[in-house]
């Protein structure tokens, strides 16, 4: 999928992690099977999950902040999110860091139409999030949470790669209407898509992979009403969060500037994500406002 992507096998997984965790010598391996773009994944035993960067991190100061904001998060919100057990070192056949964190049980929603997540589960998770004090604390200056149109050139050339894919005219004028961020930051997840919410018993469990959190424009977090729910439910989120007519084209925003980028990326190499990227765009075209 990316141009620095590396292959880690089970075998050299599992040899790391033994090699620097001796206590789980004995556990056997699996690989998570997952449409992320970020991390290989492998269960270890029942309990523990690694995650390899698939573009080696020879810095380690972005995971362990990910791990950080892990045990920051986690007292303040309704349903678990990833427990970090461990910091992985380069070694034989890996030259990154990696992470170990808490295996939690669930699966991603099922239905396109978000039917494994209740709007009301996912607004109190994102309520409370955005409720964590951040000391004063602003966007930091990189990733999504800033202004809106600095991605402007991105945008630009993702409609241009995606022309022959969906209307990339009146995505255009949307994306141009969009109003930027001028309200107070706070703490956001940045990447609520479906495969980073985790489903157990026909309820929200978990929301996981927490490598964008940020403080920021809170609008970031209302994409999964076009990256997730039907129009229906994605009112029900929209009214659970008490959002703003600003706030929330705002959100579409966020949200075609995530689809767009992904449509024409991930168009040969990671079909859930070209699928979600589509069916986020053709929300976006066909529900232009919500009340």
């Amino acid at each position: 999928m990316h141009p620095g992507q590396v292959d880690i096998t089970p075998a050299t997984a599992h040899a790391l992690a033994t090699a620097q965790f001796p206590q789980w010598r004995d556990l056997p391996i699996t690989p998570v099977r997952s449409g992320g773009t970020v991390n290989a994944l492998y269960r270890l035993g029942d309990d523990t999950v690694l995650r390899f960067p698939l573009e080696p991190v020879t810095d380690p100061a972005g995971l362990l902040a990910e791990q950080d904001h892990a045990r920051l998060i986690q007292p303040h919100v309704p349903v678990q999110v990833p427990e970090p057990l461990a910091l992985g070192e380069p070694g034989p056949g890996y030259a990154g860091y990696w992470t170990a964190y808490r295996w939690i049980p669930g699966h991603p929603p099922d239905d396109p139409s978000g039917g494994g997540v209740a709007p009301d589960d996912l607004a109190a998770f994102v309520t409370a999030l955005h409720g964590i004090d951040t000391g004063g604390r602003v966007w930091p200056g990189n990733g999504r949470g800033g202004p809106l149109h600095d991605h402007d050139d991105w945008v630009q050339h993702s409609l241009a790669r995606s022309a022959h894919l969906t209307d990339t005219r009146r995505l255009a004028e949307i994306w141009d209407a969009t109003p930027d961020h001028h309200g107070p930051d706070v703490w956001i997840h940045a990447d609520l898509m479906p495969g980073n919410l985790l489903v157990r018993d026909g309820r929200l469990a978990a929301v996981i992979d927490l490598g964008a959190v940020t403080i920021g424009d809170p609008a970031v977090d209302y994409m999964p009403a076009w990256n997730l729910f039907d129009p229906g439910r994605a009112h029900g989120y929209r009214h659970a969060l008490d959002a703003s007519d600003e706030a929330w084209q705002r959100g579409r925003g966020w949200a075609l500037l995530q689809a767009i980028g992904s449509l024409w990326y991930y168009e040969h190499t990671n079909p859930a994500m070209h699928t979600t990227a589509a069916r986020t765009l053709d929300a976006i075209l066909k529900i232009t406002t919500m009340s």
